[in-house]
């Protein structure tokens, strides 16, 4: 296993023991794969980042904790990794423990993991419920600061919260999704990968409110507990198709979009309109192949960005300010897509 870089390196990044790195790295055995799948995975982040280590100026370990399907953990890797050198004089080193679904104690355990081996921060995406609050507490009472991101854990000990008004972004779903629907006639359906994680929540509140003002003739048709994955969301999908035949349109608050589409083309139904959140990989393409009206999106490399500055100043590295703003929520069409970046 070939790499530039000192074991202590690698456990640390690891948080591992510098024998078990040793055992290995030189293929000793007694160690478990999962294990040697971590030292692989520390290799491989120290690779990208080493870059970003220089010896002027002071080093942050932090841990990027995340439930969300693949797609999304990847965007928040690449918007991190592209604004590390942003950081400088400061040096952000990042530990990435991403999870797409499972239970609550799965997160907790790790969080655990993570305040007893130590860390400069943690940048968290987690559903709202009391067992990651009393983890958010463990952390802090430790000494790390834990940064909610995109969705919110108010009623947490974190330090801030960085991503969009999602009310707000919920009510601009609703104003389109009215504008474009006209006076077709039809039911709307509003799809949540989980109704723990407060962003989705808040974003459905706004949504609601918004077209029961302005639009009370629609009727919302509800799906949740998708997690936002393309097989458990297609099924979702194409029962509420199969007993709701007026549905037209689509507000996606939590991702599966390919099976929606999907689930729309298989019993020869057409969706009028179509509005997303976040343009990951997947929002992407469907956008440029026009199959989505529209993606609310909003900057996560200036998220990440807020996140890590939030880090450095409950450390004293950075003057005190107040509370970042919400995220700009910005309604990207196929026709004014955001130029790719290298992340």
């Amino acid at each position: 296993m070939g790499h530039p870089f000192p074991i202590r390196e690698i456990a640390r990044q690891a948080g591992l023991s510098e024998a078990t790195v040793d055992r290995v790295l030189n293929a000793r055995g007694g160690v478990r794969e999962s294990t040697a799948q971590e030292v692989r995975r520390a290799i491989a982040d120290l690779d990208r980042q080493r870059t970003q280590v220089r010896l002027v100026g002071r080093t942050f370990m932090v841990d990027i904790v995340v439930q969300a399907p693949e797609r999304f953990s990847t965007a928040v890797r690449a918007a991190l990794e592209a604004e590390l050198p942003s950081l400088h004089p400061a040096v952000v080193r990042s530990r990435f423990h991403f999870r797409e679904t499972g239970p609550a104690a799965e997160q907790v355990r790790t969080l655990d993991r993570i305040a007893r081996r130590g860390s400069q921060g943690v940048i968290l995406k987690a559903p709202d419920v009391p067992e990651v609050t009393a983890a958010v507490g463990r952390l802090t009472a430790a000494g790390i600061p834990v940064v909610s991101l995109v969705t919110d854990l108010p009623a947490s000990r974190r330090v801030g919260y960085v991503g969009s008004d999602n009310r707000a972004a919920g009510a601009t779903a609703a104003y389109l999704m009215g504008q474009w629907l006209g006076d077709r006639p039809g039911n709307v359906l509003t799809s949540l990968s989980s109704g723990f994680f407060r962003n989705e929540e808040e974003r459905e509140m706004g949504f609601r409110s918004v077209m029961r003002a302005r639009h009370p003739e629609r009727t919302l048709v509800e799906i949740a507990e998708g997690q936002g994955l393309d097989a458990t969301q297609y099924d979702l999908v194409r029962a509420a198709l199969a007993r709701d035949p007026e549905i037209r349109a689509v507000y996606s608050i939590g991702g599966g979009n390919d099976a929606t589409l999907r689930a729309f083309a298989d019993l020869g139904r057409t969706c009028a309109v179509f509005i997303a959140h976040d343009l990951d990989h997947d929002n992407t393409r469907l956008l440029r192949e026009h199959r989505l009206s529209a993606v609310l999106h909003h900057d996560l490399r200036q998220d990440m960005r807020e996140a890590c500055h939030l880090v450095m100043r409950a450390h004293g590295a950075l003057p005190p300010a107040g509370p970042p703003l919400p995220s700009a929520i910005q309604v990207v069409t196929p026709y004014n897509m955001p130029a790719p970046t290298d992340g």
